[in-house]
């Protein structure tokens, strides 16, 4: 088979990153049989260099004509003194909104060779975790009203937090089917003693939910969730929450791991399409250095060719290659305990390609 992939290297560390999931993915296709056809364009920092903004017409088209799209990251303090519209983060806004990528994974999983780096007590996190937080993406207080005026306090200013019905049902469809592959198990997290919205969050996920009896659904108000985190993360299995809530949660919870340079994360819309990436930041203080973890992103890879692609065999082998690397005690900086020998970008990317069978 063949898959056209756009590419969107992005700022800081992202080119270094997605340069070794690109190899992970050109030798997945030697072995069993596929063409990965990358092209590359411009987002973020890199494109407001380029065209003086962070996103351009030309790249959607390119994202829209592929069968997906594989990010490193974007921003840095570079563009810190651009307006607020035209800062390097709109352009994953913008992307979501254009490629209509409403729904966002997210595992928080705890790797067995990296449970020490976890920081909280051995007795709670024992055995592993493994949960699955779905975000709505493309709606909410990110996406609405916003402005500002005056009032009797001075200049003021705005964000309006607004769902319907049908954004609502959509997501929480993402979050019950995939609870349905895993251990059947919901947790709704929402405001819902204070906020309209949330309200009608919860009423219109315990609709969907009679869709799903064979789904346990419990509900959680956001700063329970975020206690329950770090009280004990097993008991969760899918997180189904808000654009806002779920981007507060879903760093959390993979802070929780230890780990956050290993993380993956997809964002899907109808038909399979997604847009995938590593969880972490840009890491400007490093670009350049060889010493960024490029796992995630791989991970990441990973991730698309079984989500987008359907190719789980070939997901598995770079997943397994993983945590062969792992196993063999294979560590990048973010991840090694004090003392423990250390590789690079490259050695490390290069370590798992040869892993990858």
């Amino acid at each position: 088979m063949d898959y056209k992939i756009a590419v969107i290297k992005g700022d800081g560390i992202g080119p270094s990153i997605v340069d070794q999931a690109m190899l992970a993915l050109e030798k997945v296709g030697e072995i069993y049989g596929h063409k990965f056809e990358f092209q590359e364009v411009l987002a973020g920092g890199a494109s407001i260099d380029a065209y003086g903004k962070p996103l351009t017409q030309e790249t959607i088209d390119v994202c829209k004509a592929s069968d997906s799209v594989l990010l490193g990251a974007v921003g840095g303090p570079k563009w810190d003194s651009q307006p607020s519209d035209n800062r390097p983060e709109r352009a994953l806004l913008g992307l979501r909104k254009e490629l209509g990528l409403f729904a966002n994974l997210r595992p928080a999983m705890m790797f067995d060779e990296l449970k020490d780096a976890c920081p909280l007590k051995p007795e709670i996190v024992e055995g592993g975790f493994d949960i699955m937080i779905v975000r709505e993406l493309i709606g909410g207080i990110y996406f609405g009203e916003r402005g500002k005026k005056e009032t009797e306090n001075g200049p003021a200013a705005y964000d309006v937090e607004q769902y319907s019905e049908g954004e609502v049902k959509r997501i929480a469809k993402v979050a019950f089917d995939l609870a349905m592959q895993r251990n059947k198990k919901v947790t709704s997290i929402d405001k819902a003693n204070v906020l309209d919205s949330s309200r009608l969050w919860r009423a219109t996920v315990e609709e969907v939910a009679k869709e799903y009896p064979e789904v346990e659904l419990n509900h959680f108000y956001v700063d329970n969730a975020a206690m329950q985190i770090v009280r004990n993360p097993k008991q969760f299995d899918v997180i189904l929450t808000s654009n806002l809530f779920g981007d507060i949660l879903s760093d959390e919870a993979s802070q929780v791991t230890g780990s956050i340079g290993m993380l993956p994360s997809a964002s899907l819309g109808d038909g399979g399409f997604g847009m995938y990436e590593p969880i972490h930041g840009s890491a400007p203080d490093i670009a350049g250095m060889d010493i960024a973890n490029p796992m995630a992103t791989i991970l990441s890879a990973a991730m698309m060719i079984r989500s987008s692609f359907g190719l789980t065999s070939e997901a598995d082998a770079i997943e397994n290659a993983v945590k062969k690397v792992l196993a063999d005690g294979v560590r990048t900086g973010d991840i090694a305990k004090p003392g423990e020998k250390t590789v690079g970008t490259v050695e490390c990317g290069r370590l798992i390609v040869e892993a990858i069978q």
